[in-house]
Order: structure tokens, then C-alpha cells, then sequence
């Protein structure tokens, strides 16, 4: 079966006269199959949300330089013309953002905003498109939706803001759907509420998921391969089950690690990846992680590690932890 999203070689440069690039995505390769639900992972600044918004081509037009593929259903997403891509936008592949506070106009009602994509894609008129859009906050699980039309975003609840911009990003039943961190901002029971949802509309429509976040957690109940990264670069792929089974790279180790334990014994130590992301090393001549790793060698900043592909799992690392 072919992809539904192919992403090869992706690099994103910030630009900035008289000063060097700032590399945030770094050669990043993955593909996402129909109906299939794909993990980015890692710590904040790795170059997750950098990648999606390359994606989307939602990036600033300037100050920025994207080099690589990214195409869908064969189409190259970064060739079309800006016409083009606004009309593939919203109706082929949507995108929930972060914050919906923020995501969404704060002087324009839900409704008109769930209405907007409708009357724009599907070509719906004013009542029809009405009608769907009260359709949609019912399936997204809003109570009293006809009523939440009228509502503006700062009437609602996180939760149901979150749900708003699923059931716009769902208005056109997209083949793509990009997840950026939906539940960051939501408490623990809304966050389940919403992953539970997501789950739902994937096996109800056939839509592949790119979700991308920094809790294991997420990653464990609703992704089917999952793809770490760090530095702007994937460092390891698996399958979900076998990643958390025998973690190779020991970031992924490392962030699997510092998971708090239920069983655990009182007053057990949480551990912690010593440092932060922008402890690295160039990616053209060292392992960007090694300034960080316990079981950094000597060739781990000398030279860039290569990558290993070996049935559907992906590593760069000199020194993995060993498979159990």
C-alpha cells in the first residue's frame, strides 16, 4: 500500500542576516499509511512542531528555508502554488494546534468558525452549513451544540475549546489529520476525554493521525509506530509495543526512564536526563546527543552516527542499549 504522506530529507533553516542558519528540522524521513496513527516524539524544541507547520506550509514566508519532499498521495505539498495548497488545506489535511485559546478568532463565534471551512470546502449554504456545524460539536461530544454556536471561545471550557478546533480540523473529513500537542493544556481527565475521541474518529473515518507530543503516555495508548527526535533529527522508529518493550537509543531509554511509576517504591527517585536540548553538539560532526548520554564514547563526538534500518525499526546511535 502506498503512503498517504511521504516526508523525505525535510530540513528547516531560520534565517537571520549576518548570523548563521538555526537548523530545527534536520533531515527528518517518515511516512504515514491510510487509517494509521504515527507518533513524533520528544522534548520541547526538538523540532516537532517546526516539523508540522513545514508540512502544513504554515511557516512564515520569510526568514525561514525549507529544503526536502513532503507529498501526498504522491503530490508534492511544498511545489503547489499558494492557491493550491489553501484548497487542500482543511478539506485533504487539517491541523489542531496547541493552545485553542489562542487557535481560535476570540471576536467570532464558534459557529461561524466551524461554518467557515464548511461554506469554503464542501460548499454548503448558510443554513445547511449551520446545521453540520451543530452536527459536528454533538459528535465531538459539546453539550447543547445549536446553543454553542452562538458561543465565543472564551464562554467555553479548555475542553470543549479543544473540541471546537477538532470538530473544524473534522469538518471535511481530511485524509490527514496533524495533532500538535492537543492535550497540553487540558487537566488529566479532559486530556483522556480527548484522546479517546481522536481514537474514535480515526477507526470511525479512515483518517491517518500525525500526533505529536512529549508524554510517553499519549504515545503508549493511541500511536502505531512512533518516531523519536531529537535536534531536529529522528534518532529511533519502532512499533509502539516494541519501542516501549526494548528502547534502543538511549534518549528514548532515557525517556522512558523518567516516567513516574505507580508500582514503585515510596520516595523512589524520578530519573532525569541530565542537561537540556540546547546542550548539543552539530549533527555534521557529532552524535547531538552525546554531550547528554550516559553511554557517550569517544567516537560519539568525533564523528555522526549512521543510520540502521532493520525490519521497520530505525536507530542512529554508536552505542544502543542492548535489546532485551
Amino acid at each position: 500500500m502506498r503512503a498517504l504522506l511521504e516526508v523525505e530529507d525535510l530540513t528547516v533553516a531560520f534565517t537571520r542576516r549576518g548570523e548563521p542558519d538555526s537548523v530545527a528540522v534536520d533531515g527528518v524521513s517518515f511516512d504515514v499509511q491510510p487509517g494509521e496513527i504515527v507518533g513524533l516524539v520528544g522534548e520541547s524544541g526538538c523540532g516537532k512542531s517546526v516539523t508540522s507547520l513545514a508540512i502544513m506550509r504554515l511557516l512564515p514566508e520569510r526568514g525561514n528555508r525549507v529544503t526536502g519532499s513532503v507529498r501526498m498521495e504522491g503530490e508534492s505539498l511544498l511545489d503547489l502554488s499558494d492557491a493550491g495548497m489553501r484548497e487542500r488545506r482543511g478539506r485533504d489535511l487539517s491541523m489542531i494546534f496547541q493552545d485553542p485559546l489562542s487557535s481560535l478568532n476570540p471576536v467570532i463565534p464558534v459557529g461561524l468558525q466551524v461554518t467557515e471551512v464548511l461554506t469554503r470546502h464542501r460548499g454548503l449554504k448558510k443554513d445547511a452549513a449551520r446545521r453540520e456545524a451543530a452536527d459536528l460539536l454533538d459528535r465531538v461530544g459539546i453539550p447543547d451544540p445549536r446553543r454553542r454556536l452562538d458561543s465565543y471561545p472564551h464562554q467555553l471550557s479548555g475542553g470543549m475549546r479543544q473540541r471546537a478546533l477538532i470538530a473544524i480540523a473534522l469538518a471535511c473529513t481530511p485524509r490527514l489529520l496533524i495533532a500538535d500537542e492537543p492535550t497540553t493544556a487540558l487537566d488529566v481527565t479532559i486530556q483522556a476525554q480527548i484522546l479517546d475521541l481522536l481514537k474514535q474518529l480515526v477507526a470511525e473515518t479512515g483518517t491517518a493521525l500525525v500526533m505529536i507530543t512529549h508524554d510517553l503516555g499519549v504515545v503508549a495508548g493511541l500511536c502505531d509506530r512512533v518516531n523519536v527526535l531529537y535536534g531536529g533529527r529522528i534518532v529511533e522508529r519502532a512499533e509502539r509495543h516494541e519501542l516501549f518493550r526494548a528502547p534502543r537509543h538511549p534518549y528514548t531509554h532515557g525517556l522512558l526512564g523518567s516516567i513516574p511509576r505507580l508500582d514503585g517504591p515510596p520516595g523512589e527517585e524520578l530519573t532525569a536526563i541530565r542537561g537540556s536540548v540546547n546542550d548539543n553538539l552539530p549533527w555534521t560532526a557529532a552524535c547531538a546527543f552525546a554531550p547528554r548520554c550516559p553511554r557517550a564514547l569517544e567516537v560519539c563526538t568525533a564523528s555522526t552516527p549512521e543510520v540502521e534500518e532493520h525490519d521497520g525499526r530505525l536507530l542512529r546511535c554508536f552505542n544502543p542499549v542492548e535489546g532485551s
